[in-house]
């Protein structure tokens, strides 16, 4: 109902009839997917259709959030398309209200409102809106104005409306309200940085930052400065190597100022106020009066998503690199001309083997911007067109039979779960060969020659429950006999359900392995029979 307007009238019965017609669109895109993309990542061409569907897109939207909330364990196939286009759609039309917000004058200093994109952009499924937070940020403001009134019960600040902007110049009036807001903040609602957990990308949603109360320099500084400037306290972002602060003038207004007219606050540190002297010891470093310098909402953003970048250089479990894919975008919607960046999103892409043909278009981008990196565009475009031809020759679908005499020696099945006979990690086979497929510097590297059956053994593609895909010997494999979901972003790419005791594979996994699922019944039968012999 938040769509409609409680004044207008609508037709209901209008409104229905759309509403289906797109649910009927909706899940019939959903369901080509599985046919279309299962052998490789959705291109960027991919979602076309949905870009071009008529009707309204939060009809389109609704019906896939209604295939997520699906029964839990069934229709897993379809959750995970779903999930792939409603994160498709959230994020262009993120990605088109941020760019539009950049364009604002640099006077609109609307900090959070950008931070609040970033968090948008980066949990697209989740339910963040700039409302929401503004108004967990206000009833902070009605506590700490609760504590400013126990301190000076006239107050101008206690008079101010909210969602307007007020200014108080007394410095003494502006210090009663810092000593407030650190009351609230740290002594009342305990918020503090997180030393703990530093890097955890967490740290930098402002949705997280108040949920778990916890952030880093630059989040915690951005709540601090939102609430100072609610109560008239004109605070201003500083973008302080290794340490982002926010600055409070002290000097007469209209006057020439410098680095020493201001007190420093340190959001991360509890509010503690600053000297430059202190400043510079905060982060063992002499820097120069440039660097105390306020900062406008861009370079602010900047600095956010830079964060960011940096996280999802260090992702290692995560093999979709989705942080440092979002980051990318947010950081080239800022700074599309940054040749270097631009050359990191082509060589991701590339290592990823997906949107070959968006890789293409960076590339002659980047050439474009600077003729000096020939070199390195010239490898990727070679390899790129090679895979793209390689993609071209691909004829059928290699299907795979148990009951072939050259795969004898398979034992497992796809869909069942299993325990890592040495690592002990748990995982659900989604495919296998009769022996090792892979190439002679992964085997050497892996040290395949040290097992007793070598790589004349059938390996298995397994997804582990920490995220990873990994390729396993048959003999380091084992029946888990207390069979568990395996919480992996691409069982529904490869699965229709989980029973309990095992996946069902979808219709395009079950195309290449026709005969497992016998197996897998056969198996799991087995396994009950002899926990049952056991028990008794």
């Amino acid at each position: 109902m938040k769509h409609y307007s409680p004044t207008d009238y609508v037709n209901w019965l209008e409104e229905y009839k759309v509403r289906q017609k797109a649910g009927l669109e909706a899940r019939k895109i959903v369901a080509s997917f599985s046919k279309r993309f299962f052998s490789e990542h959705v291109p960027c061409n991919g979602f076309s259709d949905i870009e071009n569907l008529e009707g309204p897109e939060i009809f389109f939207e609704d019906e896939l959030v209604c295939i997520l909330n699906m029964e839990g364990r069934k229709a897993l196939t379809w959750k995970y398309y779903a999930k792939k286009i409603l994160y498709y759609l959230r994020q262009q039309k993120i990605l088109n209200n941020l760019k539009a917000f950049l364009q604002q004058p640099d006077d609109y200093e609307s900090y959070l409102e950008g931070a609040v994109y970033i968090d948008q952009y980066c949990n697209p499924l989740s339910d963040i809106s700039l409302k929401d937070i503004q108004a967990q940020i206000d009833s902070i403001v009605e506590l700490v104005c609760k504590t400013l009134r126990s301190i000076n019960s006239r107050h101008p600040s206690l008079a101010f409306k909210a969602g307007g902007f007020s200014l108080i110049t007394e410095i003494e009036l502006q210090s009663q309200v810092l000593d407030a807001i650190n009351y609230v903040l740290y002594d009342q609602l305990k918020f503090k940085g997180n030393r703990m957990d530093y890097y955890n990308a967490l740290n930098l949603y402002m949705h997280q930052v108040l949920i778990r109360r916890t952030g880093i320099p630059i989040s915690m500084s951005l709540l601090y400065l939102t609430i100072a400037r609610q109560l008239g306290v004109p605070l201003e972002p500083v973008n302080f190597p290794s340490h982002f602060l926010l600055r409070w003038c002290q000097g007469a207004e209209g006057a020439a100022l410098d680095i020493f007219d201001y007190i420093y606050i340190d959001a991360f540190g509890k509010g503690k106020q600053l000297t430059v002297k202190e400043c510079e010891y905060l982060i063992g470093q002499h820097v120069t009066a440039a660097l105390y310098g306020v900062v406008n909402v861009k370079k602010v953003l900047q600095r956010m998503v830079g964060n960011l970048l940096s996280l999802g250089k260090r992702e290692g479990i995560d093999q979709s690199y989705q942080l440092l894919r979002d980051s990318l975008d947010l950081y080239l919607a800022m700074y599309p001309d940054q040749v270097q960046l631009l050359l990191l999103q082509a060589r991701l892409y590339f290592h990823l083997g997906i949107w070959p043909e968006k890789v293409l278009d960076i590339l002659q981008h980047i050439q474009t911007l600077d003729p000096g990196q020939h070199g390195a565009v010239g490898y990727l475009v070679q390899h790129t067109l090679e895979h793209i031809e390689r993609k071209k020759e691909e004829v059928g679908v290699e299907v795979k039979l148990r009951s072939d005499e050259k795969h004898r020696d398979v034992c497992f099945s796809i869909g069942l779960i299993m325990k890592h006979k040495r690592y002990g990690y748990n995982c659900v086979i989604y495919g296998w060969d009769p022996t090792c497929m892979m190439g002679h510097e992964w085997i050497r590297n892996m040290n395949v020659h040290s097992l007793p059956h070598g790589h004349h053994q059938p390996f298995y593609n397994v997804l582990v429950e920490d995220g990873s895909c990994r390729y396993a010997a048959q003999e380091n494999l084992e029946y888990n006999v207390e069979p568990q979901e395996i919480s992996h972003p691409d069982v529904g790419r490869y699965f229709s359900e989980f029973t309990g005791t095992h996946y069902i594979p979808n219709a395009e996994l079950e195309i290449r392995y026709p005969e497992d699922l016998e197996f897998v019944y056969e198996t799991v039968q087995n396994i009950y029979i002899a926990k049952k012999e056991n028990v008794e």
